[in-house]
């Protein structure tokens, strides 16, 4: 199993103990909240398995999150939308768009160049230097 999808699966596992959270407080109804968690572990199970036939249960899912629990919306990690992509790129605004597709390109050109790449570590460090154009 790559990296990649490793830290998916954490950030995964961390969307899913905040949507626990909101069926605890009864913020949703029961019965579909317990059927749409379920998807959740199939996901969960299926991406280490079968990362590209994954993506559209992930996309579809994910934009599931956003619509039926907007309250916890803004929670969603980043990175998973830009992961799964397709209609989840439409919740991101483009100054992210951007952000994510520059950091793929540095990915692309490290593994080129038999670099080491660290997402996050490259993530922290774009993201700095975009506030920093901005001031």
């Amino acid at each position: 199993m790559s990296n990649l999808v490793a830290d998916h699966l954490v950030l995964l596992d961390h969307l899913r103990s905040i949507l626990v959270a909101v069926g605890e407080a009864e913020q949703v109804p029961e019965e579909s909240h317990a059927l749409f968690l379920e998807r959740f572990d199939e996901l969960r199970a299926q991406l280490p398995v079968e990362p590209v036939e994954s993506q559209y249960l992930g996309q579809d899912l994910l934009c599931q999150v956003i619509q039926r629990y907007p309250q916890i919306a803004h929670l969603v990690p980043r990175d998973l939308l830009w992961f799964f992509g397709g209609d989840c790129l439409h919740y991101m605004p483009d100054d992210e768009l951007e952000l994510y597709q520059a950091l793929e390109e540095r990915r692309y050109e490290a593994e080129l160049n038999d670099e080491p790449f660290d997402w996050n570590q490259e993530k922290q460090l774009l993201a700095l230097s975009t506030q920093d154009s901005k001031h």
